[in-house]
């Protein structure tokens, strides 16, 4: 909800109140609970709401999980993701898989931080043409706003390498986390079978597609197939 179309730090230093409401931390996210949360008050979602919660206990609960899941898709938080890996080891461990309902809600909780997070980058544990689909969109936005000046940094500089380092420490141990929790079945083999596949197709092709997005949505429009066309000729 009201996504800028920058990262974090980004917005910080376009939009001062907003750092300050939410003290620089995870602010995309936190602004985008408190809409959602105020549309959901709104009275033409009351039967919406009736089926959600029951009561105040439920709220709180409601409320809680869904800041707890929100959050975790800010996962250049480091502070955060300690946290929220410490925390999946804890629900995990030997110690800790009883059939009590406290340790029930602990693994469901964190269970379900790490769905929103596998659902945020959904895209790279799918076939290879929805993975570099939005990849290219994500890169066209930020190269964007390095363009016309909001950022300072050339993402296009470190794309490639940026995409395998992401593969190696997110996502494929991502991908992995939910495989051995079991949450999508034999469906979790699909995913990590999909994220293993597309890393290595982007080591193979990844520099080449860097260099036709710079060509396709940078200044210098049409580079890249002259020197393609340079190449052929020679």
């Amino acid at each position: 909800v009201d996504h800028r179309g920058v990262p974090n730090f980004l917005l910080v230093k376009e939009d001062e109140s907003l750092a300050k409401k939410y003290i620089s931390k995870s602010v995309a996210e936190q602004n985008s609970v408190d809409l959602a949360w105020k549309t959901l008050m709104l009275n033409e979602y009351g039967e919406l709401r009736s089926c959600i919660f029951s009561d105040l206990t439920e709220l709180r609960r409601f409320r809680a999980l869904l800041i707890n899941s929100v959050i975790a898709t800010d996962i250049f938080d480091k502070e955060q993701g300690t946290m929220r890996k410490n925390r999946w080891a804890k629900a995990f461990s030997d110690e800790y898989k009883t059939t009590d309902r406290k340790d029930q809600h602990r693994r469901a909780t964190i269970v379900i931080e790490h769905l929103i997070q596998a659902s945020d980058v959904a895209h790279t544990m799918q076939h290879w043409h929805v993975y570099t689909k939005w990849n290219e969109r994500l890169f066209q936005e930020m190269f964007e706003s390095y363009l016309t000046g909001r950022s300072e940094k050339d993402p296009s500089a470190g794309w490639y390498q940026g995409e395998l380092g992401f593969f190696d420490n997110y996502i494929i141990p991502l991908a992995k986390k939910l495989k051995n929790c079991g949450v999508f079945g034999v469906a979790s083999d699909e995913y990590l079978n999909y994220a293993v596949e597309n890393r290595r197709e982007w080591a193979d092709k990844g520099e080449e597609i860097v260099a036709r997005m710079i060509n396709k949505y940078g200044p210098n429009e049409g580079q890249f197939e002259d020197e393609m066309q340079q190449k052929l000729e020679i």
